[in-house]
């Protein structure tokens, strides 16, 4: 099994900055792409961004220039900075992780979600 525990969530002022944190721990042979993704209500998850293990980013048009996404292969973390901050931001914030478990077998997992709640 892999899990994955995000953490630093919670609520900002609309310019404001918060950053969020996710580890992979489990029977891990290496991790791949991770990445981050939100739900507001009524609506379908998104993409917000990923990352893959050399570093190569992608964003959603939404967050472009306002959030950065980076990782730290040795402790198998993701983090995303969330600067500038708009309501619209506000949203359940999932943290997913794609790789191969020490068995080879691969593994894709969700972590348990963060909310984001961002006042005007």
């Amino acid at each position: 099994q892999v899990q994955l525990v995000e953490s630093g969530g919670g609520l900002a002022q609309a310019g404001g900055s918060l950053r969020l944190s996710c580890a992979a721990s489990g029977s891990i042979f290496t991790v791949n792409d991770m990445g981050w993704y939100r739900q507001a209500p009524g609506k379908q998850r998104e993409l917000v961004a990923t990352i893959t293990s050399v570093g190569n980013t992608n964003y959603a048009e939404s967050v472009k220039g306002r959030f950065t996404i980076s990782r730290v292969n040795a402790k198998n973390t993701v983090y995303l900075q969330m600067n500038s901050l708009k309501p619209e931001d506000t949203a359940v914030y999932y943290c997913n992780a794609e790789g191969i478990r020490r068995n080879y077998a691969r593994f894709g997992s969700w972590g348990q979600g963060t909310q984001v709640t961002v006042s005007s």
